[in-house]
């Protein structure tokens, strides 16, 4: 991954919905808000997308299409909770994304390869959001 691209994923807001009115953001290398460290306890938590793979923007109904797939998937995993979540990027950049609980690290690793992603944002409990790379 270039310079610029890590970057900008580290520069990126990481909104999570809590509920219809309550919103966190997550900031890579910063402790998440208490308002999500509540709700995610003692478990993994990761901040994923399957919106344009490897970077590059595609078709939105392919998109769509492809975070359904993924959201059915996390759907699918024992004690996995998911929340609708959106990355802003600084230079106006958004994608539609989702905030998920009780996944393990394996799982997250499979889905998101799987999605064509280059990397995600992550944490255990009250530990720091990291952003895994995984090409």
């Amino acid at each position: 991954m270039d310079e610029a691209l890590l970057e900008a994923f580290r520069s990126t807001t990481y909104h999570v919905c809590l509920d219809a009115v309550r919103w966190a953001i997550i900031r890579v290398d910063l402790p998440l808000p208490a308002p999500l460290a509540a709700v995610v306890g003692a478990q993994p938590w990761a901040f994923v997308t399957a919106w344009n793979p490897q970077a590059r923007r595609r078709p939105p109904a392919e998109n769509e299409a492809a975070q359904h797939e993924l959201l059915a998937a996390l759907e699918q995993q024992a004690g996995a909770k998911v929340y609708p979540a959106i990355g802003v990027g600084t230079s106006g950049w958004s994608e539609p994304s989702l905030f998920v609980t009780g996944a393990g690290v394996a799982t997250l690793d499979g889905l998101t390869r799987s999605h064509g992603q280059l990397a995600y944002v992550h944490g255990e409990a009250g530990g720091h959001a990291t952003l895994r790379i995984l090409d």
